[in-house]
């Protein structure tokens, strides 16, 4: 790409675009057309599947404020708990990360995040599921950029190990009829009651993308985060939620 192209692309790609052309990648990014603000939409418009979009999924690790940085199948769902297990040998967990962290530690926004030209290097994985895939498409700096690339050249390029990192669907499914049967009994066992509600927190506090509830008590963020200062009513309101979303999930 010569220099005249380089100047109209956005800072983030042109420093990915630079990288790429250090390691001599053949492949230079390419701008989305703005419709396509999800990775399906970014799949649909490159004319390939889900799982060939390489997600950027960061993490903040608690013990030293470290950026993780997850790189996965745009068709997987990452599992905390197993990247804790390869990135926290201290025991402690990994925390949220929200854009001002993302955009400080990778100097990209969310949407955005490449697998390379960080501003501060990240502990980086990479999810051995996207090795299906022959040819794979990564962020490249922007919300709109992207580069075509193999799972191998996504490993030379990062020096990242490969690793389970994604959510077993088996496994996901039993845990959550588990959460399910515990919250549904207790909801049973307090149905009458009015006054001094339990939270129906299990201690299992992960949100789930796709309905933005706990995956353990079946409340969104709002509803944990207001939970101590709620009245009598308000809490028996959210556990009457509870138990209609409970049986959503089951039908």
């Amino acid at each position: 790409m010569c220099g005249s192209e380089l100047k109209v692309l956005p800072e983030g790609v042109q420093r990915v675009t630079a990288m790429l052309e250090k390691h001599g990648h053949p492949h230079s990014p390419v701008m989305l057309d703005d419709a396509a603000r999800t990775a399906q939409q970014a799949a649909d418009a490159l004319g390939i599947a889900l799982g060939q979009i390489a997600k950027s999924i960061i993490f903040r690790r608690k013990s030293d404020d470290v950026a993780v940085l997850v790189i996965t199948a745009g068709d997987q769902r990452v599992d905390e708990r197993k990247v804790e297990a390869l990135v926290c040998p201290d025991g402690k967990r990994l925390g949220r990360a929200d854009a001002e962290f993302v955009k400080a530690r990778t100097g990209f926004s969310i949407g955005g995040v490449s697998p390379l030209a960080h501003a501060t290097p990240p502990v980086t994985l990479i999810d051995q599921s996207l090795f299906r895939f022959e040819e794979i498409w990564a962020a490249a700096g922007h919300p709109h950029g992207v580069f075509k690339l193999s799972p191998q050249q996504l490993t030379d390029l990062t020096g990242a190990p490969v690793a389970d990192v994604v959510v077993d669907p088996v496994q996901e499914q039993v845990s959550q009829q588990h959460a399910i049967n515990l919250v549904a009994a207790h909801a049973r066992q307090i149905r009458a009651e009015t006054l001094n509600l339990p939270s129906p927190c299990i201690s299992v506090c992960r949100m789930s993308a796709l309905t933005g509830w706990c995956e353990g008590c079946f409340r969104t963020r709002d509803e944990i985060a207001g939970w101590s200062q709620a009245s009598d009513g308000g809490k028996r309101a959210i556990w009457n939620l509870i138990e209609k979303r409970i049986v959503a999930l089951q039908a």
